[in-house]
């Protein structure tokens, strides 16, 4: 029997650096169905310059990038709560590292998975660093090469550490005409791996459902409590209607795609069969 598909609510900085609305997330999140929880890790000395962080921009948090990139940070402690909250309500959360030290920070905890962020997957120094952790890695495809994708899949694979690709479209939001979903099977044909969906459009959730009917073995979607919150991230988030009804039909979409046996005729079609061949003579 085919695993079911991972499905991740992806909460990244959609929680403004709140730890309530965290929770809140978390909780929700578990209660909808959602397997896993994501975050978004950085050290921002190393991933932005000092130029980069001292630039005008306007948040809740002040009048710069610094500012507005720091109000969106978790402390130590802070995850130290969100490790406890998950651990008691029987749900996983991992995060993206940016940066070795947010891989280093994140290792801390133990965590089950590890995820590459789109960003990071030309970054051969990071990807060795990460696999060498050994543990199960999602690694997202977007706005890289097919050649940025092998040398990221010959790292891990010398490195004997299991891994995912996740099939995305680094833009958020995008249209649906730009899926590009053929990649899933291209994937799972050129690399023999698992394959899942990480997506960003706004488009409902046919694509997704696409996806999953394509045989993903994962599927992460941004969350948000309010899509009018404040945050890049928000408007290609699913609100807690929206992802419920995208694990329910990705539910039935995995059972009724489930592997079967051989055709015959199914006992609900026999008396159908019955009247509609009544006046058949064999």
């Amino acid at each position: 029997m085919k695993s079911k598909i991972h499905i991740i609510a992806e909460i990244g900085i959609n929680h403004n650096g709140d730890l309530e609305i965290a929770k809140k997330m978390i909780q929700t999140a578990k209660s909808i169905g959602a397997d896993s929880v994501k975050f978004q890790k950085r050290d921002l000395e190393l991933v932005y310059s000092k130029d980069e962080l001292d630039k005008y921009r306007e948040s809740p948090w002040g009048t710069t990038n610094r500012q507005q990139k720091e109000g969106l940070e978790f402390s130590k402690k802070d995850y130290e709560i969100i490790d406890k909250y998950c651990k008691n309500l029987g749900i996983d959360w991992f995060a993206s590292a940016w940066d070795v030290n947010s891989l280093n920070f994140l290792e801390e905890f133990n965590l089950k998975y590890n995820k590459i962020a789109s960003a990071m997957i030309i970054d051969k120094d990071f990807l060795q660093q990460v696999a060498k952790q050994k543990k199960y890695t999602f690694i997202s495809t977007g706005m890289c090469e097919e050649s940025d994708i092998d040398n990221a899949i010959k790292i891990f694979k010398e490195s004997k550490c299991e891994f995912e690709l996740m099939h995305c479209v680094s833009a958020y939001p995008f249209e649906d005409r730009l899926a590009n979903l053929s990649l899933i099977n291209y994937y799972k044909d050129k690399y023999k791996c698992k394959v899942g969906y990480s997506g960003h459009e706004t488009g409902g959730l046919a694509i997704s459902y696409a996806a999953a009917g394509m045989g993903i073995s994962s599927l992460e979607r941004h969350f948000t409590l309010d899509r009018t919150l404040y945050g890049s991230d928000q408007s290609a988030s699913l609100e807690p209607n929206g992802f419920k009804e995208l694990i329910g039909g990705i539910r039935k979409i995995e059972e009724a795609i489930k592997p079967g046996v051989k055709k015959n005729i199914l006992d609900i079609e026999k008396p159908v069969a019955e009247k509609l061949r009544a006046h058949i003579k064999n």
